[in-house]
């Protein structure tokens, strides 16, 4: 799956008569560029230098035929924004304007000791990269045009980590598009924050959902063979540490399950899945949707995101966690810690084993509460340290990304066989609590190792949707 950046410069071709090898210099530099964001991991559609409207035209054609994610503007010295706008206008995508010098400070003695002021003019056009950047900003703002400034020089590294990340977030639309969603049984009844319009969804983030039958889960169970299954046995016993309470029939039952869910991706060429199932007791459907939480915490640990109780706009954010490499850990409020300022957050359900603080536990549990039956569980901390908390949210107007960036700490924890952490945010745990709930999310959330707020926010602008930050 290629992600698809455009790259052009802009100039002015008065210029190049002027003066001799500028042009030349700023391709140079455009190359540089270019090269250096291909090493990010995507795909660079250079379309050269922009310096008159009608090659502005052509380029619109070109990059659009392309169908680039984004597209990075070098603005590489003095040009008229008319060069600019017919591009913007045409590819409808956010542009990234590089205001980029070749140096961080000129060398102000070797210049003025040229006295040659032709040549010195040319020179300084060469490093002028800010004097388009006002003008281009405007007529962006008065075109509604979507846009962003990254202001540095070449080796600025703070710049290029600005622009990895919105490569980054480039790469993760692009895998939201062609991710393909499923979603196996039904809602949990009346948890009405955890309904979503499935068409919005495909709508803004561009993905497939694919409807799923138990029936099709079973039939994959049913044809498990017995060394698949102790294969799969084998895998827990490598992914996991199995408490020795676990029973060999709960251990066989789960890793039954579990291999029929892998197949059910693969069949399905699914990327993540929402899931929930509640029947009469006793059936085989309760025996399969009782046995799944280690064979689904095994697929999100290999970037298939799992969500409980059918919560598809966590699956989502989950799915945009793990894109990013930060994992993505299904998790909802479980209690407050007022004497030392944290919140605990966790689940019973599928969890990111990759992010975990030490091993993850595979223990059972007598009761799955609010739900039937019983079986295997996982217990484990999110990895202490800097972490990111994601919702996708369905408000009156849309959806929109709710995000807030905190801590993982040391401390107590419920060892229930749930996974649960504490975290603590800069704004306090009281007015987290509040500022989060207040812009109306699901009780879910997805949780990721590392601070990756900004990469969000880009990402919503890539998708056209707000990106609220609590903290």
């Amino acid at each position: 799956m290629h992600t698809k950046v455009g790259l052009f410069g802009i100039g002015l071709d008065t210029y190049w008569g002027q003066f001799d090898g500028l042009l030349e210099n700023l391709k140079k530099y455009q190359l540089q560029i270019g090269t250096r964001i291909t090493g990010f991991g995507v795909e660079v559609i250079d379309a050269g230098m922009v310096d008159n409207p009608v090659k502005a035209r052509e380029v619109a054609d070109y990059l659009k035929s392309q169908d680039v994610e984004i597209v990075f503007l070098y603005v590489s010295t003095y040009a008229l924004s008319s060069t600019v706008l017919p591009i913007a206008q045409r590819l409808k995508i956010p542009v990234i304007i590089l205001n980029l010098q070749p140096v961080a400070e000129l060398d102000y003695a070797a210049f003025n000791s040229l006295n040659d002021r032709g040549k010195m003019t040319g020179i300084w056009l060469e490093h002028c990269q800010a004097c388009s950047v006002p003008e281009i900003a405007s007529v962006f703002n008065r075109s509604e045009i979507q846009y962003d400034i990254i202001t540095g020089f070449l080796q600025d590294e703070e710049a290029w980590n600005e622009i990895s990340g919105w490569t980054e977030a480039a790469r993760v639309a692009t895998a939201m598009r062609n991710n393909r969603l499923g979603v196996l049984g039904h809602y949990y009844g009346g948890m009405l924050d955890v309904y979503t319009d499935l068409t919005k969804q495909s709508a803004v983030f561009g993905n497939h959902i694919e409807l799923l039958e138990m029936c099709e889960l079973k039939k994959y169970r049913d044809e498990a063979t017995d060394s698949e299954v102790q294969i799969k046995i084998n895998e827990f016993g490598l992914a996991f540490d199995v408490a020795p309470e676990c029973e060999p029939i709960e251990i066989e039952r789960a890793a039954r399950t579990s291999v029929a869910l892998d197949k059910l991706v693969e069949k399905r060429n699914l990327g993540s899945m929402a899931y929930y199932y509640e029947g009469e007791s006793g059936n085989d459907y309760e025996n399969i949707v009782t046995s799944v939480i280690a064979g689904n915490t095994l697929l999100t640990g290999k970037n298939v995101p799992i969500a409980g109780e059918c919560e598809v706009k966590n699956a989502q954010a989950m799915k945009i966690m793990a894109e990013f490499g930060a994992g993505g850990s299904f998790s909802e409020f479980y209690l407050m810690d007022f004497k030392d300022d944290v919140v605990m957050l966790g689940h019973d359900g599928p969890a990111h084993f990759a992010i975990a603080e030490g091993r993850v536990k595979l223990v059972p549990l007598p009761i799955y509460h609010g739900k039937p039956g019983k079986g295997l569980s996982i217990q484990m901390s999110v990895k202490h340290g800097p972490v990111t908390l994601l919702s996708v949210v369905e408000g009156k107007e849309g959806l929109f990304l709710l995000v807030a960036q905190g801590e993982s700490v040391p401390g107590p924890v419920l060892e229930i066989g749930n996974t649960n952490s504490r975290y603590r945010f800069s704004i306090g745990a009281k007015k987290f609590m509040n500022d989060w709930s207040k812009q109306g999310p699901a009780h879910h959330c997805a949780i990721g190792v590392g601070h990756i707020a900004a990469k969000i926010g880009k990402l919503g602008q890539i998708l056209g949707i707000d990106v609220v930050l609590v903290c």
